[in-house]
């Protein structure tokens, strides 16, 4: 079943089948904003909640299911639902004893197995009812519930296109997910409007981070979107810097300004919100081309009988989901009680005369390097890590009111801390599907001829998906030839009969693991008698590995916390005996390997 346990995520949602062609809303549309002429008060609220953008009657249905899905259903709950005609759900399961009673791994395959059975039983009652209005016959009780739900559907062979496959959808509650966005959102709503303000954009758009990922700054998508606005690369290149030293998506207020901008770009090109917010899923020239193809900007009309290859579910209910967003956020104490959100966030920028390592910034700071990181969220991993400082130019944050001291104590730092280019390092890229050699050296700041000598390559054209290459880095600018070869120099030792990797590592105080990823080994196991090893191929590869403490936090898994330090959840879990990834605790220390 596709989509089962998916969660709320644009980019996200796995392969939806297409939905079908036949009649989507129940309603007629309508660009109005009202809920409907016998309820003024409610009327006046709907105005004041969602301001400038058009609440249409005909999307009411998916608007309410959106807002169970926010504010009612929970993680352990399961619904399965038509996807074509949201207000037809036909069960909600609910899993919470299977989890509080099995390990998690096994409540999950429990889970999916009960789902699979109940979703055939309805398609089987959905078949039936095709026969039997054919043919007439007697009902059992789950197919006249099915019947009475589709009263007000009028569509030839209904039952039996319900049946089809990627009509019956699976959607997981995630309630728990969007209080907690709620709680975070204190920290950055404010400033976030105030940009938005600024762009004379709705505020009402500043509730999509709810949709794209709750507000978790570390959020990450399969498909590379990353955080709380949820970037693809490609798009977030044209407003943003992406590359091995910062990737400002993942900083919340500088892809909130990126946010603006295209969201403004959309509404410009356009002419309509329910449009340019669902251009924001779809694509600009996916939004374009379908209101070329049915002469319309009408959202709903769209929806219901635009059928592009990739205007699938989430495209579909994109803007819908806003809307519940908005509606959730706003009675967010009749879904969740009180929330204490967080205090906004209040900075000092410096903008750094230097090219200087992060920890002598923390120093400066006075702060914890986790709590300057919480501050500047765009570093990349080789920053994290050490390997490259914080570029020269770049506007630091820092507590709010405690810029002199900072200056004084910036002043008082060693001077080789300082530096007026930034330094070299090498590190590792895994090769993903569709990258070339020259668009991995391009995201370095390196050249091809560089890579293919440092790796070896006989040819620029053969590389393939999950290879591992060393790649020459600096913050600025392409290497000069003479700089890669410097860099690279490393120490060669030829194998001996007898020696094992592990004993060559011990030699020269380094690692296995420091070794295999410098040769491209795959198999510690198979290295041969006169086979040439690289040794080290930076000043601190051979270095014993130092370790830091992580105390954890709300929202922060195994994996976003192995992000941030630049190492692997297998290596985390191993040196801190962690059995279970979900089991983390807040406050719970780790022990993390440092560069």
């Amino acid at each position: 079943m596709e989509g089962v346990g998916a969660m709320m995520q644009t980019k996200r949602y796995g392969r939806w089948a297409r939905p079908f062609l036949g009649a989507f809303l129940v309603l007629a549309a309508s660009p109005a904003f009202v809920f409907g002429a016998a309820e003024p008060s409610r009327d006046a609220a709907s105005r004041r909640a969602f301001g400038a953008l058009p609440y249409p009657e005909a999307l009411r249905p998916q608007v309410e299911f959106w807002t169970d899905v926010f504010g009612r259903y929970s993680r352990y709950q399961a619904v399965i639902h038509d996807s074509v005609y949201l207000d037809k759900v036909y069960a909600v399961l609910d899993f919470q004893s299977l989890y509080d009673q099995y390990p998690e791994a096994k409540a999950r395959r429990m889970r999916s197995a009960r789902v699979k059975r109940e979703v055939k039983k309805i398609r089987t009652a959905l078949r039936n009812l095709h026969r039997h209005s054919a043919k007439g016959g007697r009902l059992s009780g789950r197919e006249r519930e099915i019947r009475l739900m589709f009263a007000d559907v009028d569509e030839r062979h209904k039952f039996r296109k319900a049946a089809a496959r990627g009509r019956l959808r699976t959607q997981t509650g995630v309630r728990e997910r969007f209080r907690e966005g709620l709680r975070i959102s204190g920290r950055y709503l404010p400033e976030i409007e105030r940009i938005f303000r600024q762009e004379g954009l709705p505020v009402e758009l500043t509730r999509l981070p709810f949709v794209e990922s709750s507000f978790n700054v570390d959020a990450y998508s399969k498909a590379g979107a990353a955080g709380v606005w949820q970037f693809i690369p490609s798009t977030g290149r044209l407003y943003l810097t992406i590359n091995h030293v910062v990737d400002e998506r993942r900083d919340p207020l500088l892809a909130t300004r990126a946010a603006a901008r295209l969201l403004k770009n959309n509404y410009a090109a356009l002419k309509t919100w329910p449009l340019a917010v669902t251009a924001y899923n779809h694509g600009r020239a996916g939004m374009k081309r379908a209101v070329r193809r049915l002469g319309t900007r009408d959202i709903t009309k769209i929806i219901r009988r635009y059928d592009g290859r990739t205007f699938g579910f989430a495209s579909r209910n994109f803007y819908a989901e806003l809307l519940a967003a908005i509606k959730v956020e706003r009675d967010a104490e009749m879904y969740f009680g009180p929330i204490e959100r967080e205090a906004p966030l209040t900075y000092d920028e410096v903008t750094l005369p230097h090219f200087v390592p992060l920890h002598d910034l923390a120093t400066a700071a006075a702060l914890d390097r986790d709590d300057l990181l919480g501050l500047n969220q765009s570093f990349g991993r080789l920053i994290r890590r050490g390997d490259l400082h914080v570029p020269r130019g770049h506007k630091l944050r820092i507590p709010a009111g405690t810029r002199d001291r900072f200056l004084a104590r910036y002043a008082a730092l060693d001077p080789d801390a300082k530096a007026d280019r930034q330094t070299a390092a090498i590190t590792t890229h895994r090769v993903r599907r569709g990258q070339t050699l020259g668009s991995i050296a391009r995201l370095y700041g390196t050249n091809v001829r560089a890579l293919t000598r440092i790796n070896g390559l006989r040819s620029a054209h053969l590389i393939r998906v999950g290879q591992r290459l060393q790649v020459p880095t600096r913050g600025e600018g392409i290497w000069p030839a003479k700089n890669v070869r410097r860099a690279t120099r490393a120490t060669v030792h030829t194998v001996r009969r007898g020696e094992s990797l592990d004993r060559i590592a011990r030699r020269y105080k380094t690692t296995v693991a420091a070794l295999t990823r410098l040769n491209n080994i795959r198999k510690p196991s198979l290295i041969r008698v006169g086979q040439k090893l690289r040794v080290a191929g930076r000043a601190n590869e051979a270095a014993p590995r130092t370790y830091v403490k992580h105390k954890v936090r709300r929202g922060q898994t195994l994996g976003s916390i192995a992000r941030r330090y630049g190492t692997s959840v297998a290596t985390l879990k191993r040196l801190n005996g962690v059995r279970n990834v979900r089991l983390l605790q807040i406050g719970q220390v780790l022990r993390v390997p440092r560069g």
